[in-house]
């Protein structure tokens, strides 16, 4: 799919194509595994020497968006950084406790099941052993005799009756332990606690994935690049989140430093919440409706310190991980309540609207999702949790992506999609998946120059090339 002007028939204009001279925005949407896709898009922009005066995330293109925003892109790409190593493998897992108390039941299913086992396997033992009796070859008595002195020992008084009921007990003990240990370390590590009114058994379960590791990942990426060479030790996350503002800030307008927007879903005001951080002439919050006041937060204000917490939340998924708790400053139109942020797959389209409120002229949309598959397309289900849980996932983003650009495409003069023609890599395969219509492994690092590809294929090539009058036009008149 080749990146094109999106701007309808019904309102024609003769600046449709891409200009340099006009306000342009990178908007990075995507979850999982379309982080790195991202990185090779952004690297083919860079290289390019694209200009980008507002980068916007929603999902996972957050983390490109924070470091493209602070002159930190390379690091995005680079040997060692966020997904040139190998720490992005381990993002998005099932949860500890749940990895932990699922070899627990394995292991107290097993003790259970032995006497059956042994029920089981008789019905093997016995036409062996006759077997080897007819051929011959021997060891038929060894065979029956070693296996009546097993199935004698399991259902014994010893074992039966006494061993396997505490073998159970001990089983559960240790499930309900695992799960209680793991609930008071996310209520722990919480800090910011809310009352709630779930049961203690939902309590104990939690969310099946981890996004600890992802926020830690984002978290330690953010302070590499901010602390230098220096070895200090890395802020708590409202630290962290005042630097990062108020490195953004004072450097805003600088080469290498653009405009940040980034939107998060309220699961308790049900809104969606705005946080940027704009240049001098597009950031005009007086004459904004009441509505726009709770959703909208000025990350150049008093909301300085929420920085990270706005990245923190947009990689929480909704129902499937923790929520981000923020606690609103009590100055604020919230007044020092604490409300829980996540991601919302289907607000790209409010994206998209702040991007054109900030005045974007044009934008380029970047997405790992394939366009929608036609007849005689249909590929394997996948069986495995997470493949099936990337699968739901990315049909939502897709149907979002879909109405979002249908919808919003007059908001621009120019708008252009970079997107892969075929991607098998799913939402959470971090560790690469098995494509079958190539009958081979894709990872990850594949997919990031498959982005840094279509970012040349789609973008810089057909678009950047085709405009190089205007492009050296305004070279030429650039003081």
């Amino acid at each position: 799919m080749t990146a094109e002007s999106m701007s309808p028939a019904s309102t024609p204009s003769v600046e449709t194509g891409y200009s340099p001279h006009r306000r342009t925005a990178l908007v990075l949407n995507g979850t999982g595994t379309a982080g790195a896709y991202h990185a090779g898009v952004v690297r083919a922009l860079h290289e390019a020497g694209v200009k980008v005066d507002l980068v916007a995330g929603r999902g996972i293109g957050v983390v490109g968006a924070a470091f493209m925003s602070v002159d930190g892109a390379e690091r995005l790409w680079a040997s060692g950084g966020l997904w040139g190593g190998s720490s992005a493998r381990r993002l998005y897992g099932w949860r500890t406790a749940l990895r932990m108390a699922a070899w627990v039941l394995a292991v107290t299913l097993t003790v259970v099941l032995l006497p059956m086992v042994g029920v089981v396997v008789a019905a093997a033992v016995y036409p062996v052993a006759y077997l080897l009796r007819v051929l011959g070859v021997g060891g038929d008595v060894w065979l029956t005799m070693g296996f009546g002195q097993f199935v004698e020992w399991v259902f014994s008084p010893m074992i039966l009756p006494t061993w396997l009921p505490r073998g159970v007990v001990l089983g559960l003990v240790v499930l309900l332990g695992v799960l209680a240990a793991a609930a008071v370390r996310v209520w722990i590590r919480g800090g910011r606690r809310r009352r709630t009114r779930s049961g203690f058994w939902w309590a104990l379960a939690g969310t099946p994935l981890d996004v600890l590791t992802a926020r830690g990942w984002l978290a330690d990426g953010l302070w590499q690049l901010m602390r230098g060479a220096a070895s200090i030790a890395r802020p708590g996350p409202t630290d962290l989140g005042q630097r990062f503002t108020d490195l953004l800030k004072e450097n805003l307008g600088q080469p290498g430093f653009r405009e940040l927007l980034v939107v998060t879903h309220d699961l308790d005001a049900r809104r969606d919440l705005v946080f940027s951080l704009l240049g001098a002439g597009y950031d005009r919050p007086g004459a904004e409706p009441e509505d726009r006041v709770l959703e909208r937060i000025d990350l150049a204000g008093e909301a300085q310190r929420h920085g990270f917490d706005a990245l923190a939340a947009a990689l929480s998924l909704p129902a499937l991980t923790e929520p981000w708790p923020v606690r609103f400053g009590s100055r604020t139109v919230w007044r020092g309540e604490t409300h829980r942020l996540c991601d919302r797959p289907g607000s790209i389209g409010r994206v998209l609207e702040e991007v054109a409120r900030a005045g974007a002229e044009q934008v380029i949309f970047v997405s790992a999702l394939a366009p929608p598959a036609g007849p005689r397309q249909l590929a394997p289900t996948r069986r495995d949790g997470r493949g099936r849980l990337g699968e739901a996932l990315a049909t939502l983003e897709a149907t979002a992506e879909r109405d979002a650009l249908l919808a919003r495409r007059s908001h621009f003069k120019a708008a252009f999609e970079i997107r892969p023609v075929h991607n098998p890599v799913g939402p959470f395969d971090f560790g690469g998946c098995y494509d079958p219509r190539s009958d081979r492994m894709h990872t990850l690092a594949e997919l990031q120059e498959r982005g840094y590809d279509d970012g040349h294929q789609q973008f810089v090539g057909p678009v950047v090339g085709a405009s190089g009058e205007r492009i050296e036009s305004a070279a030429t008149s650039r003081p």
